[in-house]
């Protein structure tokens, strides 16, 4: 892959900084989108997230952070997956008949 999701690897824009060390969060909704990512029935394998991050268009990867990015991957992915419709997204609040199936590609 060379796209702007690759940019760690590439000559001439600078260092890479790492933190210094402490909690490995800087906010608690940075921790439940990793929790949901893990625990996704849509996670698949560890390539599944990353290639839903990559699909991310190059100017909205720049403009979010890191963990941002993992929420958009994830929320392609579940949509990809049948496990959410674009309306419960949105709402943030399961359709009644959710309940009924495991999957399902409305």
């Amino acid at each position: 892959m060379n796209g702007v999701h690759d940019m760690g690897g590439m000559h001439g824009l600078g260092a890479v900084v790492p933190e210094p060390e402490g909690p490995p969060f800087h906010a608690a909704w940075q921790a439940r989108v990793h929790a949901l990512t893990i625990a996704s029935p849509a996670r698949g394998n560890i390539d599944a997230g990353r290639h839903a991050r990559e699909q991310i268009p190059g100017a909205a990867y720049l403009a979010m952070s890191y963990y941002e990015r993992w929420f958009a991957g994830l929320c392609r992915t579940l949509l990809d997956g049948g496990f959410v419709t674009p309306a419960e997204l949105a709402s943030g609040k399961a359709h009644p008949a959710a309940f009924a199936s495991p999957a399902r590609n409305d």
